[in-house]
Protein backbone atom coordinates (compact mmCIF):
# COMPACT_ATOMS: atom_id res chain seq x y z
CA UNK A 1 0.00 0.00 0.00
CA UNK A 2 1.05 3.63 -0.54
CA UNK A 3 2.06 5.47 2.08
CA UNK A 4 -0.20 8.78 3.05
CA UNK A 5 3.14 10.78 2.66
CA UNK A 6 3.59 9.76 -1.13
CA UNK A 7 -0.13 10.52 -1.69
CA UNK A 8 0.02 13.92 -1.07
CA UNK A 9 3.12 14.14 -2.34
CA UNK A 10 1.53 13.56 -5.59
CA UNK A 11 -1.58 15.60 -4.91
CA UNK A 12 1.08 18.74 -3.66
CA UNK A 13 2.63 18.07 -7.46
CA UNK A 14 -0.89 18.95 -9.17
CA UNK A 15 -0.85 23.07 -7.66
CA UNK A 16 2.64 23.49 -10.34
CA UNK A 17 1.05 21.15 -13.19
CA UNK A 18 -2.18 23.67 -13.19
CA UNK A 19 0.07 26.93 -13.46
CA UNK A 20 1.73 25.18 -16.41
CA UNK A 21 -1.34 23.94 -18.61
CA UNK A 22 -2.28 27.54 -18.28
CA UNK A 23 0.74 28.88 -18.85
CA UNK A 24 0.81 26.91 -21.70
CA UNK A 25 -2.95 27.64 -23.16
CA UNK A 26 -1.84 31.64 -22.55
CA UNK A 27 1.15 31.02 -24.29
CA UNK A 28 3.52 31.91 -22.33
CA UNK A 29 5.37 28.17 -22.11
CA UNK A 30 6.40 26.38 -25.77
CA UNK A 31 4.98 22.83 -26.72
CA UNK A 32 8.21 21.24 -26.00
CA UNK A 33 8.68 22.74 -22.45
CA UNK A 34 5.05 21.85 -21.93
CA UNK A 35 5.26 18.20 -22.59
CA UNK A 36 8.54 17.96 -20.34
CA UNK A 37 6.26 18.70 -17.53
CA UNK A 38 2.74 17.42 -18.73
CA UNK A 39 4.13 14.00 -19.13
CA UNK A 40 5.06 13.47 -16.13
CA UNK A 41 1.47 13.90 -14.76
CA UNK A 42 0.11 11.83 -17.75
CA UNK A 43 -1.45 14.43 -19.70
CA UNK A 44 -0.49 16.06 -23.19
CA UNK A 45 -1.49 18.47 -25.63
CA UNK A 46 -3.08 17.40 -28.77
CA UNK A 47 -1.82 17.66 -32.08
CA UNK A 48 -4.67 20.33 -32.88
CA UNK A 49 -6.64 21.31 -29.97
CA UNK A 50 -7.53 20.20 -26.90
CA UNK A 51 -5.25 17.93 -23.84
CA UNK A 52 -5.58 14.25 -22.90
CA UNK A 53 -5.48 12.48 -19.68
CA UNK A 54 -4.05 8.90 -19.43
CA UNK A 55 -5.30 6.81 -15.87
CA UNK A 56 -3.05 4.12 -14.71
CA UNK A 57 -5.16 1.38 -13.96
CA UNK A 58 -3.17 -1.87 -12.52
CA UNK A 59 -3.23 -4.74 -14.60
CA UNK A 60 -6.07 -2.88 -16.70
CA UNK A 61 -8.74 -3.77 -13.36
CA UNK A 62 -11.36 -1.20 -13.63
CA UNK A 63 -13.57 -1.59 -10.08
CA UNK A 64 -17.51 -0.85 -9.68
CA UNK A 65 -15.97 2.43 -7.74
CA UNK A 66 -13.45 3.66 -10.37
CA UNK A 67 -16.21 2.65 -13.54
CA UNK A 68 -18.70 4.82 -11.56
CA UNK A 69 -15.90 7.36 -11.35
CA UNK A 70 -15.42 7.69 -15.04
CA UNK A 71 -19.16 7.96 -15.17
CA UNK A 72 -19.63 10.35 -13.55
CA UNK A 73 -16.38 12.46 -14.83
CA UNK A 74 -17.60 11.63 -17.84
CA UNK A 75 -20.61 13.48 -17.49
CA UNK A 76 -19.57 16.58 -15.48
CA UNK A 77 -16.55 16.90 -17.86
CA UNK A 78 -18.62 16.53 -21.15
CA UNK A 79 -15.65 14.38 -22.20
CA UNK A 80 -16.24 13.47 -25.68
CA UNK A 81 -14.14 10.97 -26.65
CA UNK A 82 -12.09 7.65 -24.15
CA UNK A 83 -9.18 5.15 -25.51
CA UNK A 84 -8.34 2.10 -24.29
CA UNK A 85 -4.51 2.06 -24.72
CA UNK A 86 -2.51 -1.29 -25.44
CA UNK A 87 -1.03 -0.58 -21.77
CA UNK A 88 -4.56 -1.10 -20.10
CA UNK A 89 -5.06 2.34 -19.21
CA UNK A 90 -7.97 4.70 -20.38
CA UNK A 91 -7.01 7.91 -21.88
CA UNK A 92 -9.76 10.98 -21.88
CA UNK A 93 -9.56 12.97 -25.29
CA UNK A 94 -10.62 16.90 -25.89
CA UNK A 95 -10.13 18.14 -22.43
CA UNK A 96 -10.02 21.76 -21.57
CA UNK A 97 -6.90 23.39 -19.42
CA UNK A 98 -9.19 24.05 -16.82
CA UNK A 99 -10.55 19.80 -16.81
CA UNK A 100 -6.97 18.26 -16.45
CA UNK A 101 -5.51 19.26 -13.25
CA UNK A 102 -9.07 18.89 -11.36
CA UNK A 103 -9.27 15.68 -12.90
CA UNK A 104 -5.89 14.47 -11.79
CA UNK A 105 -7.29 15.92 -8.48
CA UNK A 106 -10.65 13.93 -8.29
CA UNK A 107 -8.65 9.96 -9.83
CA UNK A 108 -6.01 10.35 -6.93
CA UNK A 109 -8.67 10.78 -4.41
CA UNK A 110 -10.37 7.10 -5.89
CA UNK A 111 -6.83 5.42 -6.24
CA UNK A 112 -5.86 6.51 -9.89
CA UNK A 113 -3.00 7.95 -10.24
CA UNK A 114 -2.28 9.32 -13.36
CA UNK A 115 1.61 10.90 -12.07
CA UNK A 116 4.22 9.29 -14.27
CA UNK A 117 1.65 8.23 -17.03
CA UNK A 118 3.78 9.76 -19.95
CA UNK A 119 7.83 11.17 -19.91
CA UNK A 120 10.55 9.49 -18.93
CA UNK A 121 8.46 7.16 -15.82
CA UNK A 122 7.43 4.06 -15.02
CA UNK A 123 4.61 3.53 -17.06
CA UNK A 124 1.34 1.24 -16.13
CA UNK A 125 2.29 -2.16 -14.90
CA UNK A 126 0.17 -4.63 -16.85
CA UNK A 127 -1.00 -8.24 -16.15
CA UNK A 128 -2.94 -10.48 -18.18
CA UNK A 129 -6.78 -9.18 -18.46
CA UNK A 130 -8.35 -12.47 -17.21
CA UNK A 131 -5.65 -13.29 -14.80
CA UNK A 132 -7.69 -15.12 -11.57
CA UNK A 133 -10.14 -16.26 -13.69
CA UNK A 134 -8.89 -17.70 -16.89
CA UNK A 135 -9.75 -21.23 -16.86
CA UNK A 136 -6.07 -22.17 -18.81
CA UNK A 137 -3.61 -19.70 -15.87
CA UNK A 138 -0.90 -20.57 -14.74
CA UNK A 139 -1.30 -18.60 -11.74
CA UNK A 140 -3.06 -15.24 -10.99
CA UNK A 141 -0.36 -12.75 -11.29
CA UNK A 142 -2.10 -9.99 -10.26
CA UNK A 143 -0.87 -9.54 -6.63
CA UNK A 144 3.01 -9.62 -7.58
CA UNK A 145 1.91 -6.88 -10.63
CA UNK A 146 0.26 -4.83 -8.12
CA UNK A 147 3.22 -4.90 -5.92
CA UNK A 148 5.73 -3.96 -8.87
CA UNK A 149 3.46 -0.97 -9.40
CA UNK A 150 3.84 -0.20 -6.29
CA UNK A 151 7.39 -0.42 -5.67
CA UNK A 152 7.63 1.57 -8.79
CA UNK A 153 5.09 4.43 -7.90
CA UNK A 154 7.50 5.02 -4.49
CA UNK A 155 10.73 5.01 -6.90
CA UNK A 156 8.99 7.98 -9.50
CA UNK A 157 9.83 11.01 -7.33
CA UNK A 158 12.76 10.83 -7.21
CA UNK A 159 14.12 8.49 -10.52
CA UNK A 160 15.61 9.91 -13.57
CA UNK A 161 15.73 7.30 -16.15
CA UNK A 162 17.13 7.66 -19.83
CA UNK A 163 13.22 6.97 -21.07
CA UNK A 164 9.69 5.13 -20.06
CA UNK A 165 10.31 2.29 -18.75
CA UNK A 166 7.12 -0.49 -19.79
CA UNK A 167 6.98 -3.97 -17.26
CA UNK A 168 4.49 -6.98 -17.81
CA UNK A 169 3.23 -9.96 -15.83
CA UNK A 170 2.28 -12.66 -17.62
CA UNK A 171 -0.17 -15.86 -16.92
CA UNK A 172 -0.32 -18.04 -19.69
CA UNK A 173 1.79 -18.81 -22.87
CA UNK A 174 -0.66 -16.55 -24.61
CA UNK A 175 1.28 -13.82 -23.53
CA UNK A 176 -0.98 -11.16 -24.02
CA UNK A 177 0.59 -8.15 -22.50
CA UNK A 178 3.72 -9.07 -24.35
CA UNK A 179 5.74 -9.83 -21.60
CA UNK A 180 8.70 -11.63 -22.83
CA UNK A 181 9.63 -8.24 -25.02
CA UNK A 182 8.50 -5.51 -23.02
CA UNK A 183 11.67 -3.33 -21.11
CA UNK A 184 11.24 -5.70 -17.67
CA UNK A 185 8.71 -8.88 -18.29
CA UNK A 186 8.01 -12.08 -16.03
CA UNK A 187 6.11 -15.13 -16.96
CA UNK A 188 4.13 -17.24 -14.78
CA UNK A 189 5.82 -20.97 -14.58
CA UNK A 190 3.59 -24.04 -13.58
CA UNK A 191 6.00 -24.48 -10.56
CA UNK A 192 4.90 -21.40 -9.01
CA UNK A 193 7.61 -18.98 -10.10
CA UNK A 194 8.77 -16.41 -12.73
CA UNK A 195 10.88 -16.57 -15.80
CA UNK A 196 12.29 -13.26 -16.72
CA UNK A 197 13.04 -11.34 -19.60
CA UNK A 198 14.31 -7.88 -20.25
CA UNK A 199 15.43 -5.32 -22.45
CA UNK A 200 12.90 -5.83 -25.23
CA UNK A 201 10.47 -3.58 -26.87
CA UNK A 202 8.40 -2.67 -30.14
CA UNK A 203 8.64 0.66 -31.82
CA UNK A 204 11.85 1.69 -33.97
CA UNK A 205 14.77 -1.15 -33.77
CA UNK A 206 12.36 -3.63 -32.22
CA UNK A 207 13.96 -6.37 -30.15
CA UNK A 208 12.51 -9.70 -27.74
CA UNK A 209 13.32 -9.47 -24.33
CA UNK A 210 17.01 -11.29 -23.05
CA UNK A 211 15.92 -14.44 -20.87
CA UNK A 212 17.84 -13.44 -17.83
CA UNK A 213 16.51 -16.34 -15.96
CA UNK A 214 14.04 -19.14 -14.61
CA UNK A 215 12.33 -19.70 -10.98
CA UNK A 216 12.38 -16.01 -10.08
CA UNK A 217 10.63 -16.41 -6.28
CA UNK A 218 7.40 -14.36 -6.93
CA UNK A 219 7.69 -12.36 -3.58
CA UNK A 220 10.90 -10.64 -4.92
CA UNK A 221 9.19 -9.00 -7.77
CA UNK A 222 10.22 -5.85 -6.60
CA UNK A 223 14.06 -6.47 -6.36
CA UNK A 224 13.83 -7.45 -10.17
CA UNK A 225 12.02 -4.15 -10.48
CA UNK A 226 14.82 -2.85 -8.87
CA UNK A 227 17.58 -4.50 -10.97
CA UNK A 228 15.91 -3.25 -13.83
CA UNK A 229 16.06 0.55 -13.06
CA UNK A 230 19.85 -0.12 -11.94
CA UNK A 231 20.49 -1.68 -15.15
CA UNK A 232 19.12 1.19 -16.96
CA UNK A 233 20.48 3.86 -14.94
CA UNK A 234 24.09 2.61 -15.12
CA UNK A 235 24.06 1.99 -18.84
CA UNK A 236 21.56 3.11 -20.74
CA UNK A 237 21.66 6.21 -23.20
CA UNK A 238 21.36 9.77 -22.01
CA UNK A 239 22.87 11.39 -24.36
CA UNK A 240 19.96 10.43 -27.75
CA UNK A 241 16.49 9.62 -26.92
CA UNK A 242 16.70 7.88 -30.27
CA UNK A 243 18.52 5.21 -28.52
CA UNK A 244 17.58 5.37 -24.88
CA UNK A 245 14.96 3.00 -24.63
CA UNK A 246 16.33 -0.63 -22.72
CA UNK A 247 16.16 -2.31 -25.79
CA UNK A 248 19.38 -0.64 -27.22
CA UNK A 249 21.34 -2.29 -24.03
CA UNK A 250 21.54 -4.83 -26.50
CA UNK A 251 23.38 -3.42 -28.66
CA UNK A 252 25.72 -1.66 -26.10
CA UNK A 253 26.06 -4.40 -24.01
CA UNK A 254 25.57 -7.77 -25.68
CA UNK A 255 22.96 -10.19 -23.70
CA UNK A 256 25.50 -11.89 -21.66
CA UNK A 257 26.60 -8.98 -20.35
CA UNK A 258 22.68 -7.54 -19.50
CA UNK A 259 22.06 -10.87 -17.89
CA UNK A 260 25.10 -11.30 -15.49
CA UNK A 261 24.51 -7.69 -14.55
CA UNK A 262 21.06 -7.74 -14.34
CA UNK A 263 21.47 -11.11 -11.91
CA UNK A 264 24.38 -9.10 -9.42
CA UNK A 265 22.14 -6.04 -9.22
CA UNK A 266 19.12 -8.95 -7.99
CA UNK A 267 22.42 -10.05 -5.64
CA UNK A 268 22.81 -7.13 -4.25
CA UNK A 269 18.98 -5.83 -3.73
CA UNK A 270 18.64 -9.52 -2.09
CA UNK A 271 21.51 -8.45 0.76
CA UNK A 272 20.19 -4.99 1.05
CA UNK A 273 17.01 -4.31 0.14
CA UNK A 274 13.32 -5.91 1.83
CA UNK A 275 11.08 -6.90 -0.67
CA UNK A 276 7.78 -5.08 -1.43
CA UNK A 277 5.01 -7.06 0.28
CA UNK A 278 2.47 -8.61 -1.85
CA UNK A 279 -0.85 -9.08 -0.84
CA UNK A 280 -2.11 -12.39 -1.19
CA UNK A 281 -4.79 -13.17 -3.56
CA UNK A 282 -7.96 -12.18 -2.79
CA UNK A 283 -10.91 -15.38 -4.10
CA UNK A 284 -14.14 -14.71 -5.24
CA UNK A 285 -16.65 -15.73 -3.14
CA UNK A 286 -19.47 -15.54 -5.40
CA UNK A 287 -21.67 -18.46 -6.14
CA UNK A 288 -23.12 -19.97 -9.20
CA UNK A 289 -27.18 -18.77 -9.79
CA UNK A 290 -28.56 -20.07 -12.87
CA UNK A 291 -27.79 -22.05 -16.29
CA UNK A 292 -26.93 -20.85 -19.89
CA UNK A 293 -29.44 -21.23 -22.46
CA UNK A 294 -28.22 -23.80 -25.04
CA UNK A 295 -27.53 -20.11 -27.42
CA UNK A 296 -25.49 -18.89 -24.92
CA UNK A 297 -23.41 -21.56 -24.48
CA UNK A 298 -22.07 -21.37 -27.92
CA UNK A 299 -21.85 -17.31 -27.72
CA UNK A 300 -18.49 -16.47 -28.02
CA UNK A 301 -18.20 -13.44 -26.27
CA UNK A 302 -19.20 -15.80 -23.53
CA UNK A 303 -16.16 -16.92 -21.47
CA UNK A 304 -16.56 -19.75 -18.98
CA UNK A 305 -13.79 -18.82 -15.75
CA UNK A 306 -11.91 -21.47 -13.51
CA UNK A 307 -15.06 -20.14 -10.96
CA UNK A 308 -17.39 -23.09 -11.43
CA UNK A 309 -20.88 -21.53 -12.30
CA UNK A 310 -18.95 -18.05 -12.98
CA UNK A 311 -18.63 -16.15 -16.68
CA UNK A 312 -16.75 -13.21 -18.06
CA UNK A 313 -18.45 -11.35 -21.29
CA UNK A 314 -15.81 -9.73 -23.76
CA UNK A 315 -16.98 -6.91 -25.35
CA UNK A 316 -14.82 -4.59 -28.26
CA UNK A 317 -15.49 -1.34 -28.88
CA UNK A 318 -13.64 -0.81 -32.35
CA UNK A 319 -10.27 0.85 -32.34
CA UNK A 320 -10.85 0.37 -28.38
CA UNK A 321 -12.74 4.05 -28.52
CA UNK A 322 -15.68 3.74 -25.82
CA UNK A 323 -18.29 5.76 -26.26
CA UNK A 324 -18.23 8.57 -23.52
CA UNK A 325 -22.38 7.14 -22.51
CA UNK A 326 -21.15 3.60 -22.23
CA UNK A 327 -19.25 3.50 -18.13
CA UNK A 328 -22.34 4.97 -17.40
CA UNK A 329 -24.64 2.49 -19.16
CA UNK A 330 -21.95 -0.69 -17.68
CA UNK A 331 -22.06 0.89 -14.35
CA UNK A 332 -25.94 0.81 -14.18
CA UNK A 333 -26.05 -2.82 -15.32
CA UNK A 334 -23.48 -4.15 -12.63
CA UNK A 335 -23.73 -2.08 -9.79
CA UNK A 336 -25.61 -4.23 -7.90
CA UNK A 337 -24.10 -7.75 -8.98
CA UNK A 338 -21.33 -8.72 -6.58
CA UNK A 339 -17.63 -9.23 -6.88
CA UNK A 340 -18.24 -8.11 -11.07
CA UNK A 341 -15.55 -5.55 -12.32
CA UNK A 342 -14.16 -4.75 -15.70
CA UNK A 343 -10.55 -5.66 -17.27
CA UNK A 344 -8.88 -3.68 -19.93
CA UNK A 345 -7.04 -5.84 -22.68
CA UNK A 346 -3.93 -4.99 -24.43
CA UNK A 347 -6.01 -5.15 -27.88
CA UNK A 348 -8.50 -2.94 -26.60
CA UNK A 349 -11.19 -5.24 -25.38
CA UNK A 350 -13.05 -5.20 -21.98
CA UNK A 351 -14.21 -8.05 -20.59
CA UNK A 352 -16.91 -7.90 -17.29
CA UNK A 353 -15.98 -10.77 -15.19
CA UNK A 354 -17.51 -12.59 -11.99
CA UNK A 355 -20.67 -13.02 -13.82
CA UNK A 356 -23.16 -15.51 -12.79
CA UNK A 357 -25.41 -17.36 -15.87
CA UNK A 358 -28.81 -15.25 -14.80
CA UNK A 359 -26.57 -11.94 -15.32
CA UNK A 360 -25.13 -12.68 -18.40
CA UNK A 361 -27.54 -11.77 -20.62
CA UNK A 362 -28.00 -8.30 -19.58
CA UNK A 363 -24.14 -7.65 -20.41
CA UNK A 364 -24.46 -8.99 -23.92
CA UNK A 365 -27.27 -6.87 -24.43
CA UNK A 366 -25.21 -3.64 -22.91
CA UNK A 367 -22.41 -4.30 -24.69
CA UNK A 368 -23.75 -5.53 -28.35
CA UNK A 369 -22.54 -2.57 -30.10
CA UNK A 370 -18.76 -3.95 -30.15
CA UNK A 371 -17.15 -5.95 -32.58
CA UNK A 372 -18.70 -8.80 -34.34
CA UNK A 373 -16.03 -10.31 -35.66
CA UNK A 374 -11.99 -11.09 -35.11
CA UNK A 375 -10.92 -9.00 -37.59
CA UNK A 376 -13.41 -6.29 -36.23
CA UNK A 377 -11.20 -6.44 -33.02
CA UNK A 378 -8.37 -5.06 -34.56
CA UNK A 379 -5.96 -2.91 -32.70
CA UNK A 380 -5.58 0.99 -33.68
CA UNK A 381 -3.83 3.50 -31.62
CA UNK A 382 -5.51 7.10 -31.18
CA UNK A 383 -3.21 8.35 -34.24
CA UNK A 384 -3.85 11.85 -35.97
CA UNK A 385 -5.36 14.48 -35.54
CA UNK A 386 -5.13 13.90 -31.54
CA UNK A 387 -1.86 12.68 -31.11
CA UNK A 388 1.28 15.31 -31.66
CA UNK A 389 3.79 12.43 -33.31
CA UNK A 390 1.00 10.68 -35.33
CA UNK A 391 2.03 10.64 -38.85
CA UNK A 392 -1.67 8.88 -39.73
CA UNK A 393 -4.78 8.41 -39.19
CA UNK A 394 -4.92 4.38 -37.38
CA UNK A 395 -8.46 4.62 -36.59
CA UNK A 396 -9.40 6.23 -39.52
CA UNK A 397 -8.04 3.55 -41.75
CA UNK A 398 -9.43 1.03 -39.58
CA UNK A 399 -12.82 1.89 -40.17
CA UNK A 400 -12.35 1.99 -43.71
CA UNK A 401 -11.29 -1.76 -43.73
CA UNK A 402 -14.16 -2.78 -41.97
CA UNK A 403 -16.58 -0.84 -43.47
CA UNK A 404 -15.07 -2.83 -46.67
CA UNK A 405 -14.55 -6.32 -45.23
CA UNK A 406 -18.07 -6.30 -44.22
CA UNK A 407 -19.40 -6.06 -47.88
CA UNK A 408 -17.65 -9.48 -48.44
CA UNK A 409 -19.61 -11.00 -45.70
CA UNK A 410 -16.77 -13.24 -44.87
CA UNK A 411 -16.52 -15.94 -42.11
CA UNK A 412 -15.29 -15.33 -38.86
CA UNK A 413 -11.38 -15.61 -38.62
CA UNK A 414 -11.32 -15.60 -42.80
CA UNK A 415 -9.37 -12.35 -41.55
CA UNK A 416 -7.25 -11.84 -38.36
CA UNK A 417 -6.99 -8.91 -35.77
CA UNK A 418 -5.10 -6.58 -37.65
CA UNK A 419 -2.52 -4.28 -35.93
CA UNK A 420 -2.45 -0.20 -36.78
CA UNK A 421 0.03 1.94 -35.46
CA UNK A 422 0.04 6.02 -36.81
CA UNK A 423 3.61 6.20 -36.86
CA UNK A 424 6.89 3.77 -35.42
CA UNK A 425 5.75 4.32 -32.08
CA UNK A 426 3.79 1.26 -32.19
CA UNK A 427 1.50 2.26 -29.80
CA UNK A 428 -1.30 -0.09 -31.82
CA UNK A 429 1.80 -2.75 -31.19
CA UNK A 430 1.87 -3.11 -35.15
CA UNK A 431 5.21 -5.74 -34.81
CA UNK A 432 3.25 -8.14 -32.88
CA UNK A 433 0.04 -8.81 -34.77
CA UNK A 434 -0.59 -11.40 -37.36
CA UNK A 435 -0.69 -8.79 -39.71
CA UNK A 436 0.57 -5.20 -39.02
CA UNK A 437 0.40 -1.35 -40.60
CA UNK A 438 2.59 1.65 -39.20
CA UNK A 439 1.80 5.11 -41.03
CA UNK A 440 4.58 6.20 -43.79
CA UNK A 441 4.36 7.92 -46.75
CA UNK A 442 4.59 7.02 -50.49
CA UNK A 443 5.82 8.97 -53.30
CA UNK A 444 3.45 8.76 -56.18
CA UNK A 445 3.58 11.42 -59.32
CA UNK A 446 6.51 13.34 -57.07
CA UNK A 447 4.08 14.09 -54.25
CA UNK A 448 4.19 12.65 -50.96
CA UNK A 449 1.15 10.40 -50.50
CA UNK A 450 0.18 8.41 -47.06
CA UNK A 451 0.94 5.18 -46.97
CA UNK A 452 1.40 2.69 -44.44
CA UNK A 453 4.19 -0.02 -43.99
CA UNK A 454 2.82 -3.57 -44.20
CA UNK A 455 4.21 -6.10 -41.65
CA UNK A 456 2.82 -10.08 -40.94
CA UNK A 457 3.59 -12.93 -38.98
CA UNK A 458 4.18 -11.30 -35.86
CA UNK A 459 3.55 -13.29 -32.66
CA UNK A 460 3.57 -13.24 -29.30
CA UNK A 461 2.91 -16.79 -27.90
CA UNK A 462 5.20 -18.45 -25.80
CA UNK A 463 7.60 -20.29 -27.13
CA UNK A 464 8.32 -18.84 -30.21
CA UNK A 465 7.49 -14.97 -30.06
CA UNK A 466 8.63 -13.18 -33.19
CA UNK A 467 8.13 -9.91 -34.76
CA UNK A 468 6.70 -9.13 -37.82
CA UNK A 469 8.23 -9.29 -41.30
CA UNK A 470 8.48 -6.03 -43.42
CA UNK A 471 6.37 -6.57 -46.52
CA UNK A 472 5.91 -3.15 -48.57
CA UNK A 473 4.61 0.12 -48.21
CA UNK A 474 0.87 0.43 -49.50
CA UNK A 475 -1.24 3.66 -50.25
CA UNK A 476 -3.40 4.58 -47.60
CA UNK A 477 -6.38 4.44 -49.94
CA UNK A 478 -5.52 0.42 -51.49
CA UNK A 479 -5.51 -1.09 -48.41
CA UNK A 480 -9.35 -1.67 -48.00
CA UNK A 481 -9.55 -3.66 -50.81
CA UNK A 482 -6.18 -5.28 -49.70
CA UNK A 483 -7.59 -6.86 -47.17
CA UNK A 484 -10.63 -8.04 -49.36
CA UNK A 485 -8.72 -9.50 -51.73
CA UNK A 486 -6.92 -10.90 -49.17
CA UNK A 487 -9.92 -12.31 -47.22
CA UNK A 488 -11.00 -13.86 -50.42
CA UNK A 489 -8.32 -15.96 -51.26
CA UNK A 490 -8.82 -17.33 -47.27
CA UNK A 491 -12.32 -17.93 -48.40
CA UNK A 492 -11.92 -19.38 -51.07
CA UNK A 493 -9.71 -22.04 -49.59
CA UNK A 494 -12.30 -22.56 -47.15
CA UNK A 495 -9.87 -21.41 -44.01
CA UNK A 496 -8.77 -18.78 -42.02
CA UNK A 497 -5.46 -16.45 -42.20
CA UNK A 498 -4.00 -18.28 -39.60
CA UNK A 499 -4.61 -21.69 -41.04
CA UNK A 500 -3.90 -20.57 -44.65
CA UNK A 501 -0.67 -18.13 -43.83
CA UNK A 502 1.87 -20.87 -42.62
CA UNK A 503 1.55 -22.63 -46.69
CA UNK A 504 0.63 -19.83 -48.36
CA UNK A 505 3.29 -17.31 -47.37
CA UNK A 506 4.35 -16.44 -50.75
CA UNK A 507 1.15 -16.24 -51.97
CA UNK A 508 0.03 -13.51 -49.35
CA UNK A 509 3.86 -11.80 -50.41
CA UNK A 510 2.90 -11.87 -54.17
CA UNK A 511 -0.34 -10.31 -53.00
CA UNK A 512 0.96 -7.74 -51.27
CA UNK A 513 3.50 -6.94 -53.85
CA UNK A 514 0.79 -6.01 -56.00
CA UNK A 515 -1.38 -3.89 -53.72
CA UNK A 516 2.39 -1.88 -53.48
CA UNK A 517 2.34 -1.16 -56.78
CA UNK A 518 -0.99 0.42 -57.08
CA UNK A 519 -1.36 4.24 -57.09
CA UNK A 520 -5.53 4.25 -56.31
Amino acid sequence: MLSKDLLQQFEDNITRFDENIHAFENGEIDRQTFKGISGGFGSYAQKEQGYMLRLRLPGGHITKEKLKFLADKISEHQIPLLKLTTCQTIQFHDLSADSVPQLVRDALKVGIITHGGGGDNPRNVMASPLTGTAVDETFDVFPYAKAAGEYLLTKMPGLHMPRKLKVGFSNTPANEVHATFRDLGFVAKENGTFSVYCAGGLGPNPKLGVHITDNADPNEVSLYVHAMIRLFTTYGNYESRAKSRTRYLQDTLGEEKIRNYFLQFVEDAQKEMTPWPVEPVHPISKSADGTLSEALLTEKRVLPQKQNGLYTVSYHPLGGRLAPQKPSELYAVIKEMPETELRISPDGTLYIINLTAKEVPAVLEATKDGAASLFESSVSCIGVPICQHGLRNSYALLESCIQRVRKEQFADRVLPCIHISGCPSSCGSHQAGSIGLVGHSKRVDGKMEPAFKLFVNGDSEEPGAHLGIEKGVLLETVIPEFFAALGKRIAAADSTFDVWYPTHAEEFDTLAAEYAEKTQ
